[in-house]
């Protein structure tokens, strides 16, 4: 039972990021010109879609988890700081706290890996 709640757990951290990388395809002058009035090159959204949809699929996986996990972890508290830091808004700080959460899922990943339903256990 173990097993399959880290690949359910693994899909579930994922997912929120596959979804979010896809809808930056489907939406992406509007998601620079969001990501430009933080002070953010727009050209950046080519590597968080990268990360946001390719490293989804390795942590689904279980490919390269503890990498994958670890410049996931780092990506997350690097969001949380850029985008959401007005906290006199409620929504924001509510969103700082979950992307400092997320940070910790992958770093729980990152420090114990994928479990035993993965491409890491099958590879080793």
């Amino acid at each position: 039972m173990i097993n399959i709640l880290d690949l359910i757990a693994r899909i579930f951290i994922s997912s929120v990021f596959l979804i979010a990388g896809i809808n930056k395809i489907n939406q992406y002058e509007g998601t620079v010109q969001w990501m430009e009035s933080f002070g953010v090159p727009g050209i950046l959204i080519i590597p968080a879609i990268i990360l946001e949809v390719i490293g989804s699929v390795l942590i689904i996986v279980g490919y390269q988890t503890r990498i994958t996990a670890s410049i996931f972890s780092i990506f997350c508290i690097s969001l949380a700081f850029i985008f959401h830091n007005d906290f006199s808004n409620q929504m924001e700080l509510v969103s700082f706290f979950k992307n400092l959460a997320l940070a910790g899922g992958f770093l729980f990943l990152a420090i114990n890996g994928s479990g035993k339903i993965s491409l890491d256990k099958k590879l080793k």
